[in-house]
């Protein structure tokens, strides 16, 4: 596809950010930068790539256009505590510290003309809460939490304040759907004796009063939302503080799957007991992965109907990965995990290859499909901070150590825009077979020879304190630890001989 993208990756360190160009990179294997680096402390990409944003020292908040790196915009925002960019990068959002329940601390800027485009009142951030106003992924809808309710907004005139709303009373959590943004799902705890609930409602000027989907629970502290491709399931972590079967320090987790038009609601039929690590749907929307239960977890790929498409064994693993093309899966252990991963091919049902990223806190594919990042990043890991990229198959393409890395992430593009990742599987099959083909063309006048295997015996299980006993068992008697003595035991064993032997001798002339 002649008109695909390059591939670009932003890369934040102690000194500022650069954009690398690439892979593939240059000749030498090293890429080349984009940009002279820029002092920042935070960075980041809209959801389209065309955009985004740096957080500089002095409370600057600067806007990029993603292509030229040219700034186009820049804000001051006093005290600003928060701030994210929309996913097109059409608004700015800001928060900044009340000092007065009047002081409207929520801003939304057009970052097209500078102009505020919206500003309300918001008391405090968590990570449920903020962003204050969300939008959906093209931009087609937004809204944004209250106490009871959940307001939407029209994105393309903000001014016009809120134009519909939701009743949910209660609701403590939500999520907008995905393209389309025709459903929203909300969270109510459980309270007094009530359980808590997940409602699916439509949403629009036409927002229903009753929702189209629900599902209700007990033993409920917070969930988790994903919505698939297409905005037809939704998947539901539950998680609960406390785990009453006493098996797990850090509470309960229960998976539940929901559909907009409610004809399934319900626990998804794990074969396992144990949490619930990571749940990940294919690009596609028409099935998903989990990986869960108590080590060695368990991964296995389900479709729409909960039904089991696929296993793919157990192993150190809570990390799911879809490539972007929906094809390949990475199955990975990351986190206080040694770090394997496993890369598969979901369509032929085999493993294409395996390796080890250890350290790794993100992890992400590239958006043509071919590559996978891995970052070991500060604050949470203090040493050891790199990036590692990797083929498809696993097999590793780049590596780069750094004193202090805080970020490291490719910059977004459609997968349309690429190749299928099928046509990559197909090239690189047909070049194994040419390479195949061309070793066997030059050995063509060497006659094979016929070698038999040697079946070795399997060694017997030895536990690591026993291998340690017998090593140091081996360097107090001057062996070595595969059983062979060294050149002073010999000649000490020698003399031992030699004296013995003079000995028997001796006694046996005394004897005469």
């Amino acid at each position: 596809m002649s008109s695909s993208p390059s591939l670009e990756i932003l890369v934040r360190d102690a000194e500022g950010f650069v954009v690398w160009n690439g892979p593939p990179f240059s000749s030498n294997g090293q890429p080349t930068l984009k940009n002279e680096r820029v002092s920042c402390s935070s960075t980041k990409f809209s959801l389209d790539g065309s955009k985004f944003m740096a957080v500089k020292s002095d409370g600057t908040i600067s806007i990029y256009d993603s292509a030229s790196l040219r700034e186009v915009r820049s804000f001051t925002v006093a005290n600003v505590t928060a701030a994210e960019i929309s996913p097109c990068g059409t608004y700015l959002q800001t928060f900044q510290k009340p000092t007065t329940p009047q002081e409207k601390n929520v801003s939304l800027w057009n970052t097209e003309t500078g102009d505020l485009a919206h500003s309300h009142y918001q008391k405090s951030i968590t990570k449920t809460t903020w962003p204050s106003i969300r939008f959906s992924p093209d931009e087609s809808s937004a809204c944004r939490l209250a106490t009871n309710e959940v307001q939407f907004f029209d994105p393309k005139d903000l001014s016009k304040g809120i134009t519909s709303r939701i009743r949910v009373p209660g609701v403590a959590a939500f999520e907008l759907s995905k393209n389309p943004a025709s459903h929203v799902a909300v969270f109510v705890p459980e309270v007094k004796g009530s359980p808590g609930s997940v409602q699916i409602y439509g949403c629009g000027k036409d927002a229903e009063s009753q929702p189209s989907a629900r599902r209700s629970f007990f033993r409920c502290s917070s969930v988790q939302f994903s919505w698939n491709h297409g905005s037809t399931g939704l998947l539901v972590v539950v998680q609960s503080d406390v785990d009453k079967t006493n098996k797990s320090y850090y509470g309960e987790t229960k998976l539940q799957y929901l559909t907009v038009d409610g004809t399934h609601e319900g626990l998804v039929p794990l074969r396992k007991e144990g949490p619930v690590h990571d749940v990940q749907w294919s690009f596609s929307g028409s099935e998903f992965a989990v990986v869960y239960g108590f080590m060695p977890a368990c991964v296995t790929i389900f479709d729409k109907k909960c039904k089991p498409l696929m296993e793919l064994g157990e192993g150190p693993y809570n990390t799911l990965r879809w490539n972007p093309k929906g094809r390949i899966l990475c199955v990975a252990g990351f986190g206080n995990l040694p770090g394997d991963m496993t890369f598969w091919d979901v369509v032929s049902k085999k493993q294409l290859g395996s390796n080890k990223a250890e350290w790794s806190v993100t992890s992400e594919w590239s958006p043509d499909g071919r590559y996978f990042l891995t970052a070991s990043t500060a604050p949470r890991r203090q040493i050891d901070n790199g990036i590692k990229i990797f083929n498809y198959d696993g097999k590793r393409y780049f590596k780069k150590m750094f004193e202090r890395l805080y970020q490291a992430e490719w910059k977004p593009e459609s997968p349309d825009r690429f190749d299928e990742i099928s046509e990559i599987l197909k090239s690189v099959e047909s070049l194994k077979l040419e390479e195949g083909k061309s070793q066997g063309q030059g050995s063509a006048q060497k006659k094979p020879v016929a070698s038999i295997p040697t079946v070795q015996k399997p060694a017997a299980y030895r536990p690591p304190h026993a291998k340690q006993a017998a090593a140091i068992q081996a360097e107090l008697l001057g062996l070595n630890p595969a059983g062979e003595m060294s050149k002073n035991a010999l000649k000490n064993k020698k003399k031992r001989e030699k004296k013995k032997a003079a000995d028997a001798a001796a006694a046996a002339s005394g004897s005469n």
